[in-house]
């Protein structure tokens, strides 16, 4: 990604500076680091490349910081098209809902614009993106059939029951044509093993539902405890690749000074997201200077796997993003606790081929069965598969 072009130390430090809470210090910090600032375009291609190029306009303009014409007009063009891709996102979004209420199919979004409004609480502060919602799997064919009456096409393989070709795959991803909006549609989130993993899915976060102000409209929300481990679940999944994931824990702690940590812990531990959730707390500290309780902190750093995993993320975000430490463990399975690791290992589901071995060499189906010759050779080959 672009994000891997190297950056001066005050670029780096000026991009953490921008998701920091506002403060004297932080402004200090800003002022003094944009007047360093040696290359503004390779700055704003990699606040592009994670997502934060809105957060920097808005930030440098609330300082008045003086920029170059052509970065500032660069800047705020940025700022503008995602502006207006989060209103077209947000008024798709109160439709589709709406769409989805008529037909009897409950819906959860997250991420995208609904994060913007409810952590943010500003559409525009947040990269847009695509449109993400969670069903249940019953409603899958009635949804898929429902989005084709609003333009939508589906661009994911399925069989001739309408299933998806690909196994262990737990999304439909739809395009319109018209418009350019992207829809993904889930009916199960997964951190890793997707075999193995707990069936996270709308089962686990509807009862967990809050409500939201979204253009004007009441939209359906996630309480913050299970949205916390929802974020810090997919950003592990990514490897923390991007500074937005990172944003939007800090954010998230910064718009719920009373989030109950005992709930959430008491949640990761349940659905096996303890160490997604210390990972992510721990960057958010890290990189950020987000507020935990000292107790917390001091709880999630005596997870030595996290507490490395963390480190290693920081120190390499602009520099090698997705990277993880050396490990003889791949990354996927050191995001498990113990007692999951067993179950994994006992199961022997990890030695079933999947489409990433399929992947590495073509064969023909009589001679499917030696990819559980190949699999064994592609993780110890990948050890940071993800």
């Amino acid at each position: 990604m672009a994000g891997r072009m190297p950056l001066g130390r005050e670029s780096e430090e000026l991009l953490r500076a921008i998701i920091r809470r506002p403060s004297e210090r932080t402004t200090r910090e800003i002022v003094g680091l944009s007047r360093e600032v040696r290359d503004w375009n390779a700055l704003l291609d990699v606040a592009e490349a994670h997502r934060i190029a809105p957060m920097l306009y808005v930030r440098l303009k609330e300082l008045a910081i003086p920029l170059a014409a052509e970065v500032q007009d660069r800047l705020k063009n940025l700022y503008e098209r995602n502006a207006l891709h989060s209103l077209m996102n947000a008024a798709e979004l109160i439709a589709l809902l709406r769409a989805f209420d008529g037909a009897a199919i409950e819906a959860m979004p997250f991420k995208g614009v609904v994060l913007g409004a409810s952590v943010y609480h500003d559409l525009a502060m947040r990269s847009a993106g695509d449109l993400d919602v969670l069903i249940h799997y019953r409603d899958l064919l009635r949804a898929t059939a429902l989005l084709a009456t609003r333009g939508y096409e589906l661009k994911t393989l399925v069989k001739p029951d309408g299933t998806p070709e690909a196994q262990d795959y737990f999304e439909y991803h739809f395009e319109r044509p018209s418009d350019g909006i992207v829809l993904e549609v889930r009916w199960r989130l997964e951190l890793t093993q997707p075999r193995f993993r707990r069936n996270l899915g709308m089962d686990w976060v509807w009862p967990y539902r809050r409500t939201t102000e979204l253009a004007g409209a009441q939209v359906p929300d996630i309480q913050p405890e299970i949205l916390l481990l929802v974020l810090c679940m997919h950003a592990s999944k990514h490897v923390w690749s991007r500074l937005i994931w990172i944003c939007d824990v800090v954010q998230l702690l910064r718009s719920e000074p009373s989030l109950n940590w005992r709930a959430a812990i008491e949640q990761a531990r349940k659905t096996g997201l303890w160490r997604a959730l210390a990972l992510g707390v721990l960057l958010a500290h890290h990189v950020a200077d987000a507020d935990v309780p000292e107790p917390i902190l001091r709880r999630f750093r005596a997870d030595r796997t996290a507490n490395k995993l963390a480190l290693h993320i920081q120190k390499n975000l602009f520099i090698a993003p997705g990277s993880t430490p050396s490990s003889r463990i791949p990354y996927n399975i050191q995001l498990l606790g113990i007692h999951d690791r067993l179950a994994l290992l006992g199961s022997l589901q990890f030695l079933k081929p999947n489409e990433r071995d399929r992947a590495v060499i073509h064969l023909p189906e009589p001679l499917h069965a030696l990819y559980y010759l190949i699999r064994p050779y592609r993780i110890l080959r990948d050890r940071s598969a993800r």
